[in-house]
């Protein structure tokens, strides 16, 4: 099993510490640190058609490339993670839908737990503390 380790401080810290401070640079570097979890999600409710994905994607506000997808989805298929399955599809060529594992529930859960701890200390740290008057 492997698991996605966010470095949020890292990657804050090379950010601010560049005299010329490239916001989109950062912006696309938290995007992937995120994006894993996201296609996961979006397969966890049933199976999906990657094109599928980069629509809900897409809808939900995040930006992403069929050409950034595939791979992604090649990888966790060979870490075992998702499996797939093609469905006959009467417009063109087969379609190749995936599907979470076992072991990809197993991981999916994991994120999910670290997402949980994250999305917390975040805003706790980003939230403004009450002053007292």
């Amino acid at each position: 099993m492997f698991c996605i380790v966010l470095d949020i401080p890292l990657i804050f810290a090379l950010a601010t510490t560049s005299l010329n401070m490239n916001i989109d640079n950062t912006q696309s570097q938290m995007r992937k640190g995120i994006l894993e979890f996201c296609i996961l999600s979006v397969i966890k409710r049933g199976e999906s058609y990657p094109g599928d994905i980069v629509d809900e994607m897409r809808a939900s506000g995040l930006q992403i490339l069929e050409g950034t997808l595939y791979p992604l989805l090649t990888r966790l298929k060979n870490a075992e993670m998702l499996t797939y399955r093609w469905v006959e599809s009467p417009s063109g060529p087969p379609r190749k839908y995936f599907s979470l594992t076992e072991k990809g529930q197993l991981f999916y859960q994991d994120l999910g737990r670290t997402w949980e701890e994250l999305s917390f200390a975040v805003n706790k740290i980003i939230t403004p503390k009450p002053t007292n008057l």
